[in-house]
């Protein structure tokens, strides 16, 4: 007598699958692959995560800038004058804002230094406080 399935079933023509026709093709798993994730397949797919169609929003037409605060690149002044970034002439302190990474400077913070600086763009507010302190901002 078989102690198992496997080989009770070992001589005959479809070993327990029923008819020859059962066991033959990718009908008899639902398709190959990927094929039925929405429909008879969901549960499978459903359950490792996987969506359907378009999730999210990638905006294509923005530009993006490396920016920083006025305020910010005021607190960095002393160690930037120690490291020989920016040079200190008089009251004035000369920066160019592209050897710290910045090609847009910002308007927030508070500006305590006498500053030339150069930058691709700046914001009004940024100008408008650098003036505000006799300094100024140059564009290359």
């Amino acid at each position: 007598m078989p102690v198992n399935k496997r080989s009770k079933f070992r001589g005959t023509r479809t070993c327990g699958g029923g008819t020859h026709k059962n066991r033959r093709g990718a009908g008899n798993r639902g398709g190959r692959g990927q094929a039925g994730w929405r429909d008879h397949n969901f549960t499978r797919f459903y359950l490792l995560g996987k969506t359907e169609g378009k999730h999210g929003f990638v905006c294509k037409t923005s530009v993006s800038y490396e920016v920083l605060d006025i305020g910010d690149i005021d607190q960095m002044i002393p160690d930037l004058v120690a490291r020989g970034i920016a040079t200190q002439n008089g009251d004035v302190i000369i920066l160019d804002a592209a050897q710290i990474g910045v090609e847009k400077v910002l308007g927030g913070g508070r500006v305590t230094h006498k500053l030339e600086i150069t930058a691709e763009s700046f914001s009004e507010r940024a100008v408008a406080k650098v003036q505000e302190q006799g300094g100024q901002t140059l564009t290359p």
